[in-house]
């Protein structure tokens, strides 16, 4: 079945990015249009972005994370040391953030090298969630087959009843990394096509920007 969508159309009009108005440092760029998104009634969740590994089989990989904390030592998310996502990033510790905010028609793509965060980090989120987001950590052995949802689903009941009136530990296998940015580039939709995107690229200890044709 063919699905045709070469009808589509969408004028971008809704901002611009020229190099008079921008900052040399990236972040400061990054914190104000993440303002943006995170105070506009548009945007549902403007701290989630694509992650892309790429593992030793050379086989990209995106999927969905949320982004915790940033600041000027990069940006940090959690997951499974032991998901597809942490085996990709343990043969190979680059990957590339992307996120993505249609409602303002704002795009930026972060390339960088990843290190895990210390233990009592990880730690410190890991009590900071919900109850049921702790226990639903030791259920799931994340990026591995299972026979069913009841089988995760009795897994969790087993944990709630071994850790009643317990705090939950954080497990082994589960903690933050931290993305350094190499490369941060900043796309801005506008009309004809004819988009806005500014390239920051690392020097050593200093950040360079040049302007990408569309």
């Amino acid at each position: 079945m063919q699905n045709d969508l070469t009808k589509y159309r969408r004028s971008y009009e809704k901002g611009r990015l020229l190099e008079d108005d921008i900052p040399k440092d990236p972040l400061i760029l990054f914190q104000s249009w993440f303002g943006l998104a995170h105070d506009s009634t548009l945007v549902e969740e403007a701290y989630a972005m694509s992650l892309s590994t790429v593992g030793k089989d050379m086989m990209p990989k995106t999927r969905i994370v949320l982004m915790k904390s940033f600041d000027r030592e990069g940006f940090v998310f959690f997951t499974n040391y032991e998901s597809d996502k942490g085996k990709d990033l343990e043969e190979n510790p680059k990957c590339c953030l992307s996120f993505f905010w249609p409602a303002l028609e704002k795009q930026v793509i972060i390339q960088g090298e990843v290190s895990k965060i210390a233990k009592e980090e990880s730690e410190s989120y890991f009590h900071s969630r919900p109850r049921g987001s702790q226990l639903g950590a030791h259920a799931s052995n994340q990026s591995t087959v299972i026979p069913s949802r009841h089988f995760l689903e009795e897994k969790l009941a087993g944990l709630e009843r071994k850790f009643e009136n317990k705090d939950v530990p954080l497990p082994s296998y589960w903690g933050g990394y931290l993305v350094k940015p190499l490369t941060i580039e900043f796309w801005q939709g506008r009309r004809n096509r004819l988009h806005d995107r500014i390239l920051y690229s690392l020097e050593e200890t200093n950040w360079k920007f040049e302007r990408l044709a569309p």
